[in-house]
């Protein structure tokens, strides 16, 4: 069964595919002749990592950029009441999926993305990144005629600091398990499974 969560994930991959299969492909290859190049070692899980981020960064510019201020209906237009836009819609609606959950979900990558890139071990650093990342596309979106929103802000730093909670539980778990899962082979097999969970889940919402 399709959520309304899997059909704001398929409309964003619909309009973002052509974008992210161009810039994989050419930074792939840029990738891989800077190993063959210079002989650099190959860490699988962390090539797939980073090569989740990029496509991550691709697709949240793309989402926060795309639509266009005629389409929505007003033209820099800002909210700094807190909560307001929040409250305009209904639990379990479609706008209520696309405008609260998505946002959540939104920045919730970039919570777990920026802590294990930068090994965060303090909530405040967490936030201040997760903070600033949001307050930035919501002036650069006020910029390009759209709206900023004290609430959108609000719900990427929530969704962010659940990203950050997501690393800092995983990453605790971690230090606690045998030295076996902290073998590369375990982590690159790992990292291949759950690229193929991801594949799959991709191609049943959108197929």
């Amino acid at each position: 069964m399709i959520t309304p969560l899997d059909h704001t994930i398929k409309g964003v991959m619909e309009f973002t595919w052509p974008m992210v299969v161009i810039c994989v492909l050419i930074i792939s290859s840029l990738r891989i002749a800077d190993i063959l190049k210079n002989h650099k070692e190959v860490v699988f899980y962390k090539e797939i990592l980073m090569l989740f981020f990029m496509i991550y960064i691709l697709c949240l510019f793309q989402v926060v950029t795309f639509e266009d201020s005629y389409l929505l209906g007003y033209e820099g237009h800002f909210n700094l009441i807190p909560f307001r836009e929040i409250m305009r819609y209904s639990w379990g609606s479609r706008l209520f999926f696309k405008n609260v959950i998505g946002n959540l979900v939104l920045f919730m990558p970039y919570g777990f993305f920026a802590s294990y890139l930068t090994k965060l071990d303090r909530k405040f650093y967490a936030f201040s990144l997760i903070a600033f990342a949001s307050v930035t596309i919501e002036t650069t979106q006020l910029a390009i005629g759209r709206v900023f929103d004290i609430d959108d802000i609000i719900l990427n730093i929530v969704g962010g600091m659940i990203g950050y909670g997501i690393y800092a539980v995983l990453n605790k778990i971690g230090e606690s398990l045998p030295k076996v899962f902290h073998n590369r082979w375990f982590l690159n097999i790992l990292s291949l499974l759950l690229t193929g969970i991801f594949i799959f889940y991709l191609w049943y919402i959108i197929v």
